[in-house]
């Protein structure tokens, strides 16, 4: 018994703590920039279901903490649900009603009737705020655990490999992918594991000379932290290493923009690929997915941190600073998504609005939105089937009755 609650606190306590972070610090970027453009606020929430603490600031905002921390809001004065949907009356309407209730110029203070390119900075600074944490912590990486760097200079070509039909050889180095420069073979690797069939120009330096090899990786099933198997894509090329290097402030937040930059543009590049069918629709995830993977990956740390005999706290500290990274990334990319309930789709219906001269129509809204919440939901139990299926829960199920 208590080696499962140990098993469950290990799996369930990083994802908590770093969606709790993400979530906060995304709903944060509505709020202040609501707050900043005088916007009534009813409420800012993290966390669904029975509220486990409530208080009131002397604005009038109610702070909510849900039991469930999957997810957070900020409920706009107005706002019909807390997914900022307007009331389906017309919207002089609510203007009158506003007017009769608070007084002549408090609709003013109302999300609905502020100008459209502050409607859409608020809305952006939910996801804007996510890419900045990522820059953050990214940052702190690099500052505190230095950069691992590592030569793009070839020393090994595995026979029979992609890199080895390409022409690759010892001695090259390898300065270009895809014209994106490759300073060290960690950069390398990253560029080209999410590519696999995919043909790649690289940009070699061999003997003063520069070519240009074209190679598509191979494709090889690794285990995944996710459970199961992961297909990455795999070069074929060894290179020698250079250890580890402190870095400044001003270079770390440098490599934390780029990091950031980088895990955004392969994200994207690799959601077109499971979008275009290149790569299989069981590599979306879960929630349940998400939270098995951090705490795999968190156990291997400590297991690795215990064999070399350091701080486990201090490895831990660097899987959970690169994790909320890339989570946080990831929920960026995600809201932004054209899909009605998302920020994505707020953002399209105030770029019809800025070309019509008017809002969408409150029946179209009210349709997007059921349709938008329909699509998120069937993707949610799509992934969550996925990750229950990696996890062979459905076989251990099948089992007892077998």
């Amino acid at each position: 018994m208590l080696a499962f609650l140990q098993s469950a606190l290990v799996h369930v306590a990083p994802f908590f703590l770093v969606i709790s972070l993400i979530v906060t610090v995304h709903e944060l970027g509505h709020f202040l920039t609501a707050r900043a453009f005088d916007v009534a606020i009813e409420r800012f929430a993290i966390g669904f279901g029975r509220s486990i603490a409530t208080w009131r600031d002397r604005a009038g905002v109610e702070w909510r903490i849900g039991w469930l921390p999957l997810g957070g809001y900020v409920k706009f004065a107005g706002d019909e649900n807390v997914a900022s949907v307007p009331d389906q009356t017309d919207i002089e309407t609510l203007r009158r009603q506003i007017v009769a209730r608070e007084g002549a110029g408090a609709e003013k203070r109302y999300l609905v009737f502020k100008p459209l390119w502050q409607r859409a900075l608020i809305i952006l600074a939910g996801p804007g705020a996510n890419f900045a944490l990522a820059i953050v912590l990214f940052s702190a990486f690099f500052l505190a655990f230095g950069r691992p760097v590592t030569s793009n200079q070839v020393s090994q070509v595995v026979p029979a490999s992609a890199a080895a039909r390409a022409g690759f050889q010892p001695g090259d180095r390898v300065v270009q992918a895809d014209g994106k420069p490759t300073p060290d073979f960690e950069d390398l690797q990253f560029y080209v594991q999410y590519r696999g069939g995919v043909p790649i120009d690289f940009t070699v330096l061999r003997g003063g000379a520069r070519l240009h090899l074209r190679a598509a990786p191979d494709t090889r099933p690794v285990d995944s932290a996710f459970g199961g198997k992961q297909n990455i894509g795999v070069l074929g090329l060894a290179a020698m290493a250079r250890g580890q290097t402190a870095v400044g402030p001003l270079e770390a937040v440098e490599l934390g923009a780029r990091k950031t930059w980088d895990v955004t543009f392969t994200t994207l590049f690799y959601l077109g690929r499971i979008v275009s069918g290149q790569v299989g629709a069981d590599q979306l995830h879960s929630f349940v997915g998400i939270a098995m993977a951090s705490g795999t990956i968190t156990q291997q740390a400590v297991d690795q941190a215990k064999e070399a005999g350091v701080g486990w706290y201090v490895t831990v500290a660097d899987v959970l600073i690169q994790m909320a990274a890339l989570m946080s990334v990831s929920i960026g990319i995600l809201n932004l998504l054209p899909i009605p309930v998302l920020d994505g789709g707020h953002l399209l219906s105030y770029a019809y609005e800025a070309v019509a001269r008017r809002p969408p129509a409150p029946v179209v809204q009210m349709v997007g939105y059921r349709a938008g919440l329909a699509l998120l939901v069937g993707l949610m139990l799509f992934a969550t089937w996925n990750d229950l299926g990696r996890q062979q829960v459905f076989h251990f199920f099948g089992s007892l009755f077998s």
